[in-house]
C-alpha cells in the first residue's frame, strides 16, 4: 500500500501535536511542514528529519493530505489552494471565523472531490462512544469547559475558542433542529468574552446548558445527559463515567469501563484513512460550519442581544 504523503500548515502549539502523531502513524509518509515563522520550521523539520516548505504552493505539489492548524483567521486562505487541488484537509476548529468562509470551503471541497475534516477532537474521544451507544433520547444536556487563560487563540472568544467543542458534540448527539438560545458572557482579559453560558432548546424538546470558562482556576470538560430513567456522566479529561439507573424506586451507579486512547491519535488516524479511501469523515466541513453557525449566534447574543448584530446570518 502506497503512504499517503501528508504535511502540516502551523507547527505551533497544536500543530506541534499533529507533527508529532503523523510522525509515528503507520502508512503515512510525513512530507513536510509550512510556518510564517522559518524558524519554527526549520526546528520541527530537524525534530523529524523532514522538508521544510518555502510556500503554500510547493506544499501542494508535494502531499496528499494536510493539517491546517493556524489561526482561525487564515483558515480559508490557507485550506483554499488545497482543496481546489483536490487535496484532503483537515481544518483544526473552528472551521473559519464566520459563516460565509465556511459554507465556501464546504463547496470548494464537493467542487473539487477532496475531503474536508474539522478538528473537533472530542468525537473522537474514548468517553463519547459510550453516549452514542446508550443514548436513546436526551432530555437534558449540561456541559462544563474551565481552563485556565491559555495566552493563545484570543484573537476570538471562549465561544469559539471551546464551547464550540460542546456544541459541535450536542448538534450530533441531539439531531433536532434549534428552537431558541438564550446566551450570557464576558470579557476579562481579552477583547472577546473568556466566560459564557449558553442555554439552547431544541424543537424535540432535548434542552441543553453549557458553559464554558478560560480564565478558570482548575480544568475540566465534562458533560451529563439526563434521558427518561438514565443519567450519564462523564469526564473528557480523565477518559471516566459513570452510569446512573432507576431500578425500582433506587438509583444505582454502574462504572463506565473504558481504554483510555489518545483522541488527536485517533482523530488523525480517521483523517488519514478517509483521504485514502475518500469516504465521508466523521466530522465533515457541513458539520463544522453547522456548529460554527451555532456559535456565532451565542456569540452575536452574548453582545448584541436578542437580535443579533452586524454579524447576525453571516
Amino acid at each position: 500500500m502506497q503512504k499517503l504523503k501528508v504535511g502540516v500548515v502551523g507547527v505551533g502549539h497544536i500543530g506541534r501535536e499533529h507533527a508529532r502523531i503523523y510522525s509515528l502513524l503507520d502508512g503515512v509518509q510525513f512530507a513536510g511542514v509550512y510556518d510564517i515563522d522559518p524558524a519554527v520550521s526549520r526546528s520541527i523539520a530537524q525534530q523529524y528529519d523532514i522538508r521544510t516548505f518555502s510556500s503554500l504552493a510547493d506544499m501542494i505539489e508535494a502531499v496528499d493530505a494536510v493539517s491546517v492548524a493556524t489561526p482561525t483567521s487564515t483558515h480559508f486562505e490557507v485550506a483554499k489552494p488545497f482543496l481546489t487541488a483536490g487535496r484532503s484537509v483537515l481544518l483544526e476548529k473552528p472551521i473559519a471565523d464566520s459563516p460565509d468562509p465556511a459554507r465556501e470551503l464546504v463547496r470548494m471541497a464537493r467542487a473539487g472531490g477532496a475531503v474536508l475534516q474539522v478538528g473537533h477532537i472530542e468525537r473522537f474521544n474514548p468517553v463519547l462512544r459510550v453516549l452514542e451507544e446508550r443514548l436513546t433520547h436526551p432530555r437534558f444536556i449540561e456541559a462544563h469547559r474551565l481552563s485556565p487563560y491559555p495566552g493563545r487563540s484570543t484573537d476570538i472568544g471562549v465561544v469559539l475558542d471551546l464551547m464550540i467543542h460542546d456544541l459541535e458534540v450536542i448538534l450530533h448527539l441531539v439531531r433536532s433542529p434549534i428552537r431558541s438560545i438564550d446566551a450570557v458572557g464576558v470579557a476579562v482579559l481579552s477583547r472577546g468574552e473568556d466566560i459564557a453560558n449558553a442555554r439552547i432548546r431544541f424543537e424535540n424538546g432535548c434542552v441543553a446548558n453549557i458553559t464554558t470558562s478560560r480564565i478558570s482556576p482548575e480544568k475540566m470538560r465534562k458533560i451529563r445527559v439526563f434521558q427518561e430513567d438514565t443519567y450519564i456522566s462523564l469526564d473528557y479529561q480523565n477518559q471516566s463515567g459513570e452510569i446512573y439507573r432507576k431500578l425500582k424506586s433506587q438509583i444505582v451507579r454502574e462504572r463506565v469501563p473504558l481504554e483510555k486512547e489518545e483522541p488527536l491519535r485517533l482523530e488523525l488516524q480517521s483523517f488519514v484513512e478517509c483521504s485514502r479511501s475518500r469516504r465521508e469523515p466523521v466530522v465533515s466541513g457541513e458539520q463544522g460550519a453547522a456548529a460554527l453557525d451555532v456559535a456565532i449566534e451565542i456569540t452575536d447574543r452574548i453582545w448584541f442581544g436578542e437580535n443579533g448584530g452586524p454579524r447576525a446570518g453571516g
